[in-house]
């Protein structure tokens, strides 16, 4: 399978390395999300300098950089390598000052490692940028799967290298439409729904997929094994990101199991209320949670404030796997893995995974310019709805300010739905949004309508309706 999607990021990548002069370019994200990947394909037809730090000491992280280096350079190996960090950049930025320098990349991946062991190495980094690489006309690229390290020691302003980059990429999952290219070409519509709904975006995670398993028995075998490739990933993410992973495990627990206020998640998780706040930002900042106001609310003053795992895969594993561990440590996976991939709850689960499918559709229909509509601010709204005297929700909001249009859309995976009823019910609700525009409705169902409500849609152009297969071969 070739390289899919990052067409943003390699463009990042090419500008900066055609400048032919000294550029540092920031790459990061959490493991498994593709950064080694992308580097390696910017990297096809260049050369490239490139050393992988281990966690291991600083001798033995430094010896195996100076192999490369001398490798790189053509330059007969010594044993013991170069005597410090500064001594190994020198000697890079000398090279590259010869008469007749040929440009090419210096990737330092998964610096975190490398500076855990060496501390000072980011500002070994920052004196030879300063003295040294700025006459070159070197692309470095630092990378790190650490998202905290990577914020904090190298593009935070406490850092030594503040104010060095040139760019950075922080690299995250694909979206549905990116995630299909990765699964089994043959894989029907729903099937390819249910995969994104379970493993999300994460190349890693997509690229386990055998083509000759179904479904099921594709996540019975990676998932809900203990020999599963996927079955140990969540807390051996937490293990290499957290101080407490058992702690912050716990807390995914609560979440997954429906909990969303801080208080009830604190509860669940057996974790003190007055620190839970600072321990679901850190998961916050990881991608992994989120927390949602209803649209136009001020996050930082509203009250309804909730609190929902954002990556699918997680979401995933603590609703379905997280609670049958014990079932699959003495060998009942694959009775646990039943009703994890069919069924009422597993159906239930999709159609709250089918609202971030349908915004992601939506926006790449904007993007793209096949709707005429600007999405200066999107989410979901919830509240009371004064005049129906009920609690309700609008699964899509967007707003379009520049052109004073609104966007309202409701997702239904349902295998019946009375069509009249939910669109009624959708421009029943329009008044809640207090944005001034013309009102457009979006109803998304599983199944095609009927012709009667096809035709109704076909003769009110405020009103269209997409069905799941539509919308999954539009971006096929």
């Amino acid at each position: 399978m070739g390289f899919v999607g990052r067409t943003e990021e390699l463009k990042t990548l090419e500008y900066h390395a055609s400048l032919g002069k000294f550029q540092m370019v920031v790459v990061y994200g959490r493991r498994r999300v593709g950064k080694t990947a992308l580097i390696a394909h910017f990297c096809e037809n260049r050369r490239a300098l490139w050393f992988t730090a281990k966690e291991q000491s600083a001798t033995a992280n430094l010896r195996e950089f100076s192999q490369a280096i001398l490798s790189f350079f053509h330059e007969p190996n010594f044993p013991a390598g170069f005597s410090s960090w500064g001594n190994a950049l020198n000697y890079i930025a000398d090279k590259s000052q010869s008469a007749e320098p040929e440009p090419f990349v210096l990737v330092l991946d998964e610096l975190p490692y490398a500076a855990a062991a060496e501390p000072s190495l980011p500002s070994t980094l920052q004196i030879a940028i300063d003295h040294r690489f700025k006459d070159t006309n070197i692309l470095m690229v630092l990378c790190g799967s650490n998202e905290g390290f990577m914020e904090s020691k190298v593009l935070g302003y406490k850092s030594p290298l503040y104010g060095r980059r040139n760019a950075q990429i922080r690299l995250k999952p694909f979206d549905l439409f990116e995630a299909c290219q990765l699964m089994p070409p043959n894989a029907h519509w729903q099937t390819r729904i249910h995969y994104y709904a379970t493993l999300g975006g994460t190349p890693y995670y997509l690229e386990q997929i055998d083509p000759d398993l179904t479904f099921a028995q594709n996540m019975q075998a990676r998932c809900f094994s203990q020999n599963g490739i996927l079955y140990e990933e969540p807390m051996m993410l937490l293990r290499q990101e957290l101080r407490e992973p058992a702690l912050y495990s716990s807390i995914l627990d609560a979440v997954g199991a429906g909990r969303t206020k801080p208080k009830e998640i604190a509860e669940l998780a057996g974790v003190d209320p007055n620190t839970v706040g600072s321990y679901l930002r850190t998961l916050e900042q990881l991608g992994i949670i989120e927390r949602l106001v209803p649209f136009g609310e001020d996050p930082n003053r509203s009250r309804k404030g909730l609190w929902k795992i954002k990556d699918p895969f997680f979401a995933y594993w603590y609703r379905f796997v997280s609670p049958v561990t014990a079932l699959v440590d003495t060998g009942y996976g694959q009775a646990a893995a039943i009703a994890a991939t069919a069924g009422e709850a597993f159906e239930t689960y999709v159609g709250q995974q089918f609202e971030t499918m349908c915004m992601q559709w939506l926006l790449r229909q904007c993007k793209e310019q096949h709707i005429g509509f600007l999405p200066t601010a999107f989410g979901k709204w919830w509240g009371n709805d004064p005049v129906a005297r009920e609690q309700t929700d609008i699964d899509v909001v967007m707003t379009d300010s520049i052109n004073h249009k609104v966007l309202l859309g409701e997702c239904k995976w349902r295998k019946h739905l009375n069509e009249t009823e939910a669109i009624d019910r959708l421009k029943a609700r329009a008044p809640l949004i207090k944005e001034n525009g013309d009102r457009l409705y979006y109803l998304f169902t599983k199944h095609p309508v009927t012709a009667a409500t096809r035709a109704k849609a076909e003769a009110d152009p405020t009103l269209t309706i997409v069905d799941a297969e539509e919308m999954m071969l539009d971006n096929g």
